[in-house]
């Protein structure tokens, strides 16, 4: 796993065992910085000046605020030129999420007013859209939601009484109204968003159900995206279209 030191902004490869990181969820934008940039081009301006490195740079600074120096961003953490790091990425995707100390859910594209985030103003999120934040949703312990400025929505947590550290003060909305707009927003039960009944338990219809909703860039994409939610692996191949992708996800599904 390659991750983010959040002081130095070096990335570092780690086998077991891996330290405490953050990871981010976000969707993509016009401007993200990839793989190569951010090892060779950091330096120069023009990618510093991109609206994907500030929102890197803004993540890491979270980490930092919150005690951690490792982060995983999947633009630049991925080398997306090497389709055996890639499919290694892919398939451990949901393991990556649920192994995070910390779940940073950007949604940026909605402003917090002062009186906080109705559901209204949530649903209207492209975040809620996409088939890759599925399981960045389902996956994490600890999921802290985020406006476009970085301003802090709201916590859903596991360990959501005492056990967990109060770190937010300032956040305007309460946990359990918080759950239950993202339930209702995603089509989730809130049973599932704190694991209290396992992922095996539920039905395959419904979990299909789910993402019947969400769409990805990538037509094979609304498969392999899925490949965590059902605790299984298997080769990517691009080019073979969605509908092979899908024919095999279910076949693995099966087995």
């Amino acid at each position: 796993m390659r991750l983010i030191n959040a002081r130095t902004l070096e990335l570092k490869d780690f086998f077991e065992p891996i330290p405490k990181y953050t990871i981010l969820s976000h969707t993509w934008g016009d401007e993200e910085v990839t793989f190569q940039e951010f090892t060779h081009d950091i330096d120069k301006l023009k990618v510093a000046q991109k609206e994907g490195f500030k929102k890197i740079v803004d993540c890491l600074n979270q980490t930092l605020r919150d005690g951690y120096e490792y982060c995983w961003v999947d633009t630049c953490c991925i080398d997306k030129s090497s389709s055996a790091e890639l499919s290694e990425a892919i398939n451990s995707m949901f393991k990556w999420y649920k192994d995070s100390e910390r779940c940073y859910i950007l949604l940026s594209d909605i402003t917090v007013p002062v009186g906080g985030a109705t559901r209204k103003l949530l649903e209207n999120s492209r975040w809620f859209t996409r088939g890759w934040t599925l399981q960045e949703l389902l996956a994490p312990s600890h999921r802290i939601f985020f406006d476009k400025d970085w301003i802090i929505i709201g916590k859903m947590c596991r360990e959501s009484s005492g056990n967990f550290p109060w770190r937010y003060p300032q956040v305007r909305d309460s946990e359990r109204e918080l759950a239950n707009n993202i339930s209702y927003i995603a089509n989730i039960p809130t049973e599932a968003l704190y694991s209290l009944v396992s992922m095996e338990e539920y039905h395959i219809s419904m979990k299909m159900s789910w993402a019947a909703r969400r769409t990805t860039t990538r037509a094979e994409d609304m498969a392999y995206c899925l490949l965590g939610l059902f605790d299984i692996s298997m080769p990517l191949l691009y080019g073979e279209g969605g509908q092979k992708a899908f024919i095999r996800l279910q076949e693995e599904i099966l087995k």
